[in-house]
């Protein structure tokens, strides 16, 4: 099981960038140069953490003997040099080499003096596109610290998946989930969404690309910050743009207090075929 934090009940508020990006496709030196204008901006609001999409650097593709990478390569170096130039942590997904010509869906944060202090890897494939013929998947969740916040981090087609939040539920104040949610399902990821901010009683931030990608399926932005009660803090258009979502962390502590709904919690049995 994660490890557990214990909150401060005194107010800190850490104010969050999410970053929207129409993803060039299979153009890493063009998204860098748009994803640092907007992380750029974030400093200059005073941000703490930036947060960009799934796959920011490339686009949702199954090409990954074009795009992929070492997980200490060519993003990492550039997500380390700008957090630590313009002081923020930051959150973001890229594709890395896996084994035996599959990749990896990873995501890390980075402080904001540049080290990495959580890796992750996507746990659930999305089928429906074959990613899992692509890509190999991940099989732990994490929990890290990033200002002075203990947090988490999932991908996409993770958010399905609700058993894997309960996991991290008792150890974070907030939870990110970065994304490729196409359009024609947006109302699943807005959903979905607010269900894990509401049933982990913790912060839901989820950023989402916009576009249209290399394979024509269009994106519609729609990041959201929803808050420990399912409150829609703020959200995103279908624009490249800098969302910034104030949050309150004292919120976390002071609703599990007066609603301790997360000490019932346990894994049920298996389930009984025979219906006895």
């Amino acid at each position: 099981m994660a490890q557990h934090y214990f909150f401060n009940a005194k107010d800190r508020f850490v104010k969050i960038g999410m970053i929207q990006l129409d993803t060039a496709w299979h153009d890493k030196e063009a998204n860098f140069a748009k994803a640092e204008s907007l992380i750029r901006d974030a400093s200059s609001a005073k941000c703490e953490i930036v947060v960009l999409p799934e796959m920011f650097n490339t686009g949702f593709s199954m090409e990954i003997e074009k795009i992929g990478e070492e997980l200490l390569g060519k993003t990492s170096e550039f997500l380390t040099r700008v957090a630590a130039e313009y002081e923020v942590a930051i959150v973001a997904g890229y594709p890395i080499f896996g084994h035996e010509g599959k990749g990896r869906n990873a995501a890390i944060a980075v402080d904001e003096r540049g080290n990495i202090v959580g890796t992750y890897f996507k746990m659930f494939s999305f089928s429906y596109a074959n990613e899992h013929l692509y890509y190999d998947f991940g099989r732990t969740p994490i929990v890290f610290k990033i200002r002075g916040m203990s947090a988490s981090v999932f991908i996409c087609y993770d958010l399905r998946f609700p058993e894997v939040f309960r996991r991290v539920a008792n150890s974070v104040e907030c939870i990110f989930v970065i994304a490729n949610w196409p359009s024609d399902r947006i109302g699943h990821w807005i959903s979905l969404l607010k269900a894990r901010a509401i049933e982990n009683q913790c912060y839901v931030i989820g950023v989402n690309r916009i576009g249209v990608d290399g394979n024509n399926m269009s994106y519609p932005g729609n990041s959201h910050a929803f808050s420990p009660s399912g409150k829609d803090i703020c959200a995103g258009n279908s624009q490249d743009q800098l969302v910034i979502a104030n949050i309150n962390l004292s919120e976390v502590a002071k609703l599990r207090s007066e609603f301790p709904f997360l000490t019932d919690m346990r894994i049920p049995d298996e389930v009984d075929g025979k219906g006895k």
